[in-house]
């Protein structure tokens, strides 16, 4: 098993446990000393091969499939987790709301959130555009794809979440209302 798959598969199985409130140990208390803490540590740090008839197990006491277990085999070509997306909310405001309606609520939502109302720019996660990605019914890539085509999202992905350059300026010049 490669490191990176190792390491990508630990984090899906730490993240499954945080999800259901559970420390490592307890992991172990639950399963009555079925699942060692030390154990499961291995396999989320990915320090421990886990075979598949123990992931099966696994997915069992978490109550999961196993699928929600493995990471996504294949690399997303839109938004790493790492990359830092910023919204353009003046574009997403001229756009109509029966498009941007469920874009527009959230970027709110988030706002509300953080008590941030510049109304220009608005940064979200990698998972936020997954979560918005299901509420278009469509791919993260997909709705990446149609943000740019809206405006809402640098084109090509370049620059977001970094230092703004002469590139971006000339496309936020384009974007602006003539």
């Amino acid at each position: 098993m490669s490191t990176d798959y190792s390491r990508a598969l630990g984090a899906r199985l730490r993240a499954i446990r945080n999800q259901q409130g559970l420390s490592l140990q307890g992991v172990e208390d639950k399963s009555h000393g079925r699942w060692k803490a030390v154990v499961v540590g291995s396999y989320e740090r990915g320090d421990r091969a886990v075979t598949v008839q123990r992931l099966s197990e696994l997915a069992v006491f978490y109550g999961v499939p196993v699928s929600e277990l493995l990471p996504d085999p294949r690399p997303s070509s839109a938004v790493t987790s790492t990359t830092k997306i910023v919204l353009n909310l003046e574009s997403l405001g001229s756009l109509p709301a029966d498009e941007a309606g469920p874009l527009a609520r959230y970027a709110s939502t988030i706002q509300a959130q953080r008590h941030d109302y510049n109304g220009k720019v608005l940064s979200i996660r990698a998972e936020d555009l997954k979560s918005l990605a299901i509420i278009y019914d469509m791919s993260p890539d997909e709705l990446t794809t149609r943000l740019i085509e809206w405006g809402v999202l640098n084109p090509g992905m370049d620059g977001v979440g970094g230092p703004v350059d002469d590139e971006d300026e000339a496309w936020d010049r384009r974007r602006a209302p003539r």
